[in-house]
């Protein structure tokens, strides 16, 4: 994934925005997109469900979400035995549109 204008976006924030606004959005963000995994996660023992946490780092201003099993992967994409059971991306897909909106509200 490429990210286009972080410097625009940047010196905008820096006008408009104080950090903590930054933090509280990207918190939130992380937060919602780790509950949407976990709902949309196919559930056989639970595991991988439980798995799913959030860690965040540079002060709060990164946020990390996903799951921590070593088959996470074949369930999100399949196997030539197994049918893809997407839960990932569509929580990424969903997550994304909202934090865009969230900071584009913060350049305002």
């Amino acid at each position: 994934m490429k990210i286009t204008g972080i410097d625009a976006l940047q010196k905008k924030l820096r006008k408009n925005a104080t950090l903590d606004d930054v933090k509280h959005v990207v918190k939130s963000n992380t937060v919602s997109m780790n509950k949407n995994m976990q709902n949309l996660a196919p559930v056989d023992t639970g595991n991988m469900k439980r798995s799913i946490t959030s860690d965040f780092t540079d002060g709060g201003l990164s946020g990390t979400t996903g799951p921590h099993t070593d088959y996470a992967g074949y369930v999100e994409y399949g196997t030539r035995f197994q049918a893809a059971q997407p839960f990932v991306k569509p929580a990424f897909d969903v997550q994304k549109k909202i934090f865009t909106n969230d900071l584009e509200r913060l350049t305002k």
